[in-house]
């Protein structure tokens, strides 16, 4: 019988917990620019530098977290601690490369009440300005990558009109399952080469419970928070559900989080706009977004709770980045153990590429509405967005040199 921990070129030795915290606290301190530099960060600290995964490992644990809803870059950080350490090592991987932007964050939600005057007025401006000029060049990317031909290019287009007519999470998960039924029919042309297999200490029945538990939570959170009428409860399931449904990388949670949180008035614009926008500005991955939201919610939630202010705060961000990170591990431990036979399936890359391009015309829609239409008020916050946009697309820029380029300027047009 094959033992569990196997070492080969597709599989690392074991390590320490601590081995891996300390190698991931020094990416969540220093990894900015966004998933898709994350991941580059991951290859060349655990490729090339420590080699604790092979090549093709990683190139296949990357495939299989872009299969999946959830944030991409977390899950192969997740799973390179799984395989390094166990279910602690994914952990305290998860924990490391998520806490220092999540504490920044928090920070920032507690003290942007502060910023009065137009100095503090322009920053926040400047903030909600840098996030028209990520949003679009995340889009600009995404459809260079995920719409390379005319049959993706008009799913994500149909994609746009799905969620133009239908509005709030229910038309982007109808524009997400009718974008992945179109791939199955449409984009089924292309067949991946067969890689060698990828073996992890997870066993099937864990497997089984992780997917149980997604399906559980996903359907029974809803009711809970319905019955019980408590902002906890509510809280949870609309963070949950904003995490099992988010394809494509962090970028994508924008529209599915606006809905949850702006447009029940939990949080407004201009708040979720800045805190979007401070996001870029710290390393780490972009879901730590929900640390500040559940900390705007729940701040003036303290007389309530009979609590301060700041332990209220503390706990809605606890609550909120729990929960939207959740669904995303949950799916990847259940899918761990069956991954193989599944990447055998060729049909799942059709299926895949689909709901990629059906993700494209969701954030294209977003970058209208909320995010144009809420911080572009004239020409000169046009040509501020054009400037950040150049700087990410041309000048290559890091996102926190854009931000802090832009916040200067939306002081600037303060006054």
């Amino acid at each position: 019988m094959t033992s569990p921990n196997i070492t080969n070129a597709s599989s690392p030795a074991r390590g320490t917990i601590r081995d891996v915290f300390c190698a991931f606290l020094l990416l969540g301190l220093t990894s900015f620019g966004g998933p898709i530099a994350h991941l580059a960060y991951f290859r060349a600290e655990f490729v090339e530098r420590r080699r604790w995964l092979s090549e093709s490992a990683y190139a296949d644990l990357v495939a299989l977290c872009q299969f999946l809803p959830g944030p991409t870059s977390s899950q192969v950080g997740f799973a390179v601690g799984l395989m390094r350490a166990g279910p602690w090592g994914g952990a305290a991987a998860w924990a490391a490369f998520t806490l220092p932007s999540a504490i920044v964050l928090v920070l920032f939600a507690m003290g942007a009440a502060l910023f009065d005057g137009p100095v503090g007025q322009g920053i926040i401006h400047g903030l909600k300005i840098t996030a028209v000029a990520i949003v679009a060049h995340a889009v600009w990317g995404m459809a260079k990558t995920l719409c390379p031909d005319r049959r993706r290019s008009g799913i994500a287009l149909a994609a746009v009109f799905i969620v133009v007519f239908i509005n709030g999470p229910a038309g982007q998960v109808a524009a997400i399952v009718l974008g992945a039924l179109a791939g199955m029919v449409l984009c089924r042309t292309h067949v991946e080469n067969a890689r060698p297999d990828l073996h992890f200490s997870l066993s099937a029945p864990a497997g089984h419970l992780a997917g149980v538990a997604f399906v559980v939570l996903l359907v029974g959170l809803p009711i809970l928070a319905f019955g019980s009428g408590t902002t906890t409860l509510s809280v949870m399931d609309a963070f949950y559900r904003a995490g099992a449904l988010v394809f494509g990388g962090g970028h994508v949670v924008l529209p599915l989080l606006e809905a949850e949180v702006v447009q029940s008035g939990w949080v407004s614009a201009e708040q979720f706009l800045a805190g979007y926008g401070a996001t870029q500005a710290v390393p780490g991955p972009l879901f730590t977004f929900a640390a500040y939201l559940g900390a705007v919610i729940f701040a003036p939630s303290a007389e309530l709770f009979g609590i301060g202010m700041w332990s209220s705060a503390l706990w809605g961000a606890g609550v909120a980045l729990v929960m939207i990170f959740l669904p995303g591990m949950l799916v990847l431990i259940a899918i761990l153990p069956h991954w193989n036979r599944f990447r055998r399936w060729h049909h799942a890359h059709a299926l895949m590429r689909g709901a990629n391009a059906a993700v494209v015309g969701i954030l294209g829609a977003a970058l209208y509405q909320p995010v144009f239409t809420s911080a572009i008020l004239g020409p000169h916050e046009f040509a501020l967005a054009l400037a950040g946009f150049l700087m990410l697309s041309i000048w290559k820029l890091p996102a926190w040199a854009v931000v802090a380029v832009l916040a200067s300027g939306g002081v600037l047009i303060s006054y």
